[in-house]
C-alpha cells in the first residue's frame, strides 16, 4: 500500500505513510478540516455561521 500523501512505499515505522512529514502533513490536514465532510443540514449550518461570529467578534492578537 502506497503512501497516501506522496504515493512511495510505506515505512513501517510510520505506517500507512513513509515518513514523518508526511504523517505531519496528514494530521495537518486533519487539524485544518481538510478531511471534513460538507454538511446541508440546517442545525450545522446555523452552528457554523453562530462561530465565525464568535471568532470575529474576538480581539485579534497584533505583532510587537
Amino acid at each position: 500500500m502506497p503512501c497516501p500523501i506522496c504515493e512511495k512505499p510505506t515505512d513501517a515505522k510510520y505506517r500507512p505513510f513513509c515518513s514523518k512529514r508526511c504523517a505531519d502533513v496528514d494530521l495537518a490536514k486533519w487539524l485544518g478540516g481538510g478531511y471534513a465532510i460538507p454538511s446541508s443540514d440546517p442545525e450545522d449550518v446555523e452552528k457554523a455561521i453562530d462561530e465565525a461570529l464568535r471568532l470575529a467578534d474576538q480581539p485579534s492578537e497584533k505583532p510587537h
